[in-house]
């Protein structure tokens, strides 16, 4: 009812119609006395009595909230003092309720108010209790909470909040808190986490519930968006503030100081966090469970960004150095002969993503020389889980190709230490490291027979031949053998420690031994491939199967070097058996032979001549194959056929290439990247079909027909999706940042191309693409096969080199110098290729070595790829003749030859004018002398050549007269000497008809002295001087 309504109705028309007035009504009610200011304060005082006896303290600091779209401001509350404080009783009600109800109780205000507060924090806390246990705050809990906090400041602001007896009163309860609302009391600075722990007696009870909530914490990081932020925060911040204060570095504490007990809690909650997670991880996890969830979480912690505000501190490192630890002595219950027998499942490829990842992680932040010594020392010092330990080092040798050489140094000691004191767990140690790491492929560490062979097979192995060294050699091999793998110990007897003479009976006991075991383990020796893989640790293969792989393997070195294998030659004296009984049915089986003999007929025929063959045999092999012939149906029996199993090889190595890509595309995540490559290498061996060739076969020069270059249809499926991966990766990377910006993994991928005996095939097939097949090659094609050929220059080192041509140069050529033959320049086509080609080799390499050195630059570049841009530069651009002006001061054209629509041209003259390449061509072996523009001129077909009749004497009058007649000899001219001149064209004439006679080109009249247009042109051009 309004106002006005109940006016009417207390007025409304009585007897005689009069309506009554307000003091009529109030007539006859006694009169109240107006009080004075004494009478009024007594009447305030007597309302505040009655409202402190009803109070409840605890629901009147949860009452308390901000009007909706305004800041609370409880000062106001407290101030008595301030103008206008004594006209709103609410000024002064929680203060005075608080300081009265002390007064009763007979405490501090101070610890009352803390009371009152930490039992508001607690009833927040419980106001949504579920079912699942819980650590994070609803949106009302918050919105209580943070009215509860405003209320806690402003009595600290009054000096009426105990901090200590606040940390006491929530111990008292710490089962109901909720770990969010201890953050946000760290957070919001009313109680920092440091003083509640600090006020905790008991520090295991401590790091009991942290480590509870933190798990419950770490499943909740996945929860929908709003916790799922608060989640990732909570955990960021603890586990930020545990490592600071956990692993800071000890300051100078006095004798009688009772130490932090917070860095003892910090440590120890770290410590069982990571333990936990480790048990999960071994006793099984399904992925997308709580606990995987749990760990996923956990392991997350130790990236990178997690530390950035404390990483000026060395607390991080520490931190991380002291989880590797952990993590290496977890639960050491596995002993050395469980090593032994299991170690082939902890590889790289086997071992859980989790872990793996895990360590990727903690590389990041330490060195390679810190992981290797730091993993010795725990090895040295501590008991150690072995599936933890060599796990880490497969992961170390596979994700950091630096660490390779660093823990092939580490087993070198190890081996050292063990013989100079005959310590058996160093030379336990020492094996087990190596064999690990050999697992991983010889990308990342020579394969076991390598390393046996290199490390006791001469007499500067470690054994040092002596009796003492022999004795603890072969005590210890004849140890192992209960527990070894047939690999290991046909490698042991295959290539056996040299030993001298008079200790000759050492060796033969181990052998019988080895030999026993192996017959128990029905593995025969006298059966093995001639290329079996030593190194791998899988299922031996039937010696039908074997030889069939090892006659493969045996044509393809044969066509790659034109000789008989070195392995084919051993078996036919020293295994005998295995080579008559299974090798040579498996090569001399009947087939229709083709009309020009094939690489394997070739094969068959050299070892006929060498008296490999018995005449029997090879008497009933020809017959088998005439026999062939009269039979059509029976004919196929005998033709190479691709096995029906490759298919599934190549679809893995399509996957593995596919996933590689989506790692190339986050240039950040090296440790991905590596572990990809891995992967990579080994589908890349398993699509191969080949096992790992002897240290002979990998020094081998590669025999390359530059003329009718020949692939078997499995290696070029193979070669094609490598270097079609290569291409697309190239591209994808240029999309996103330049080629200085796009990480290692071009040079790991060119790495892994020639660590499984895929260069030849490589070679090959770029021999059939640039040189044969050029004109047809897309842009993308063209950048992706230059980068390749830059990172091949890159690798020189560890390749062999390429013999080209049907009689090879008596010396073969470095892989760089080999494109140089790739390119000519003798028609339009073939130098649009060349220039093309160049163009992107070049921007390339000085976009991607920029900031190296100069050596890192010319090493990667072939001098002739240089020599022939500028040739092509110089004939078709008359802006390349004159004085470079270096107008474009931009970087290298790399980006605009990844667009769509390449201009190549363009391309070419905005490079030339680049600084860089100018100051490279002045150095020596860059610079196109007067010799090399001859030999280049005299390649040009003139019916085929870009440039008409005109333009090429326009051309050559420059070239010869004002660019390298007056030129001093030291840039390429002939310093004005006209009869130099002369004289170096009849030497180059001469040369390139010697060079026609020797690859069998004298047939071809263009090379012939004299009888080429482009020569008379030339001497013409002489003759007018």
């Amino acid at each position: 009812m309004s106002a006005s309504q109940a006016r009417a109705a207390v007025s409304g028309p009585g007897p005689g119609g009069l309506r009554r007035s307000w003091a009529e009504l109030l007539e006859g009610r006694v009169r109240r006395q107006k009080l004075g200011p004494e009478g009024e304060q007594k009447v305030k005082e007597s309302a505040l009595r009655l409202l402190r006896s009803h109070l409840n303290l605890g629901d009147l600091v949860l009452e308390v909230e901000a009007p909706p779209g305004k800041q609370l401001c409880l000062s106001r509350w407290f101030d008595c003092d301030s103008p206008g404080a004594h006209s709103d009783l609410s000024c002064s009600l929680i203060g005075s309720a608080l300081r009265d109800r002390a007064a009763r109780l007979g405490v501090p205000v101070a610890v009352l108010s803390s009371q009152v507060v930490a039992c508001g924090l607690v009833r927040v806390c419980e106001a949504d209790a579920g079912l699942p246990p819980q650590v994070l705050l609803s949106p009302e809990q918050r919105k209580k909470l943070s009215s509860l906090f405003e209320v806690a400041e402003n009595l600290s602001a009054q000096n009426m909040f105990s901090r200590l007896s606040f940390c006491q009163e929530l111990w008292k309860v710490q089962n109901s808190l909720l770990l969010e609302a201890v953050w946000r009391l760290h957070v919001q600075k009313i109680v920092s986490l440091q003083e509640l722990l600090e006020s905790r007696a008991d520090p295991c009870a401590v790091v009991a519930w942290l480590s509870r909530d933190l798990r419950l914490l770490c499943e909740q990081t996945e929860a929908p968006p709003p916790h799922a932020a608060v989640a990732r925060a909570v955990l960021a911040d603890f586990v930020q503030m545990f490592v600071l204060r956990g692993f800071q570095k000890n300051a100078d504490v006095r004798g009688n100081v009772e130490p932090e007990r917070m860095p003892q809690v910090a440590v120890a909650v770290l410590e069982r966090m990571l333990a936990s997670a480790l048990e999960a991880l071994a006793a099984g996890m399904q992925e997308g469970s709580p606990a995987h969830k749990a760990v996923s979480c956990w392991f997350g912690i130790f990236s990178g960004h997690m530390y950035r505000s404390i990483i000026s501190t060395e607390s991080p490192k520490r931190f991380f150095c002291h989880t590797l630890t952990q993590i290496l002595t977890h639960k050491p219950v596995l002993k050395v002969s469980d090593a032994i027998q299991m170690q082939r499942d902890w590889s790289f490829a086997r071992t859980p993503p989790l872990l793996s990842g895990l360590y990727r992680r903690l590389f990041v932040i330490l060195s390679p020389e810190e992981l290797v010594g730091h993993l010795q020392e725990v090895l040295e010092t501590q008991e150690v889980n072995w599936q933890h330990m060599l796990s880490c080092v497969s992961t170390l040798v596979t994700c950091l190709p630096d660490a390779q050489q660093l823990v092939a140094g580490w087993v070198a000691r190890l081996l050292a230490r063990a013989f100079e004191s005959c310590d058996l767990d160093s030379m336990v140690s020492a094996f087990l490291v190596a064999r690990q790491a050999a697992l991983e492929g010889p990308a990342a560490f020579p394969s076991y027979a390598a390393w046996f062979q290199a490390t006791f097979g001469s007499t500067r192995g470690f054994h040092g031949c002596s009796r003492k060294g022999l004795v603890f050699l072969f005590k210890f091999l004849s140890d192992l053998v209960p527990f070894e793998a047939p690999r290991y110990l046909q490698v042991h007897v295959l290539h056996p420690p040299l030993v001298p003479g008079k200790y000759r009976t050492l060796l033969s006991d181990y052998v019988a031994l080895a030999r026993t075991r192996l017959a128990d383990l029905k593995v025969s020796i006298e059966n093995m491939g001639l290329y079996e893989d030593l190194s791998s640790v899988g299922d031996i293969m039937e010696p039908h199967s074997r030889a069939a792989r090892d006659v493969e393997k045996a044509i393809v070195v044969f066509e790659h070097t034109g000789k008989i294998p070195v392995a084919v030659l051993e078996a036919s004296i020293f295994r005998r058996s295995y080579y008559l009984s299974h090798f040579l049915p498996a090569l001399l089986t009947p087939r229709v032979l083709p009309r020009v003999p094939d690489s394997r007929e070739a094969l068959v025929e050299s070892l006929r001549r060498a008296d490999k063959i018995p005449p029997s045999l090879y008497s009933t092999y020809r017959q088998a194959c005439c026999t062939a012939g009269e039979k059509p149906e029976d004919a196929a029996l005998g033709r190479e056929v691709e096995p029906s199993c490759a298919e599934e090889p190549l679809g893995l190595l399509t996957a593995a290439l596919q996933e590689l890509r989506a790692s190339v595309m986050a240039p950040t995540r090296h440790d991905a990247l590596e572990a990809q490559m891995a992967v990579v290498s080994d589908r890349l061996c398993s699509a191969l079909g080949l096992g790992e060739d002897s240290v002979g076969v990998e020094e081998a020069p590669v025999q390359l027909s530059i003329r009718a270059p020949e692939l078997r249809p499995r290696e070029q499926r193979v070669v094609d999706l490598v270097l079609t991966s290569f291409c697309q990766n190239l591209m994808a990377a240029s999309s996103l940042s330049p080629p200085d910006r796009q990480g290692p993994w071009a040079s790991r991928f060119v790495r892994t191309l020639c660590g499984r005996r895929l260069l030849p095939a490589v070679l090959a097939r770029l021999c059939q693409l640039l040189r044969h097949q050029g004109p047809s090659l897309g842009a993308s094609h063209v950048l992706g096969l230059a980068a390749l050929a830059v990172h091949l220059g890159e690798s020189r080192s560890a390749l062999p080199e390429v013999c080209v041509g049907p009689s090879a140069p008596a010396r073969g050529l470095p892989v760089p110098q080999l494109f140089d033959s790739l390119l000519p320049c003798g028609t339009r086509e073939s130098s649009a290729l060349c220039l093309k080609f160049c163009t992107a080799a070049i921007s390339y390499s000085l976009c991607k070595f920029s900031s190296q050195s100069h050596d890192v630059l010319l090493s990667c570049l072939s001098p002739g790829l240089i020599k022939k841009f500028q040739f092509i530069m110089f004939r078709w651009f008359s802006e390349a003749r004159d004085p470079p002006s270096w107008e474009d001061p931009a970087g290298p054209p790399w980006r605009p030859l990844c667009l769509p629509a390449v201009d190549w041209q363009r391309a070419a003259l905005c490079l030339w004018k680049q600084r860089t390449l100018q100051e490279l061509l002045k150095q020596e072996g860059f610079q196109l002398t007067y010799r090399d523009w001859l030999q280049l001129e005299l390649e040009v077909q003139p019916e085929a050549d870009s440039l008409s009749d005109t333009e090429r004497q326009e051309f050559q009058q420059w070239a010869i007269h004002q660019h390298f007649l007056p030129a001093p000899s030291g840039a390429g001219g002939c310093d004005g000497d006209l009869e130099v001149a002369c004289t170096t064209l009849v030497d180059v004439l001469m040369d390139v008809c010697q060079s026609s006679k020797n690859y069998d080109h004298s047939q071809n009249s263009d090379l012939v002295l004299g009888g080429c247009t482009g020569n008379r042109d030339i001497f013409s051009r002489l003759q007018t001087s």
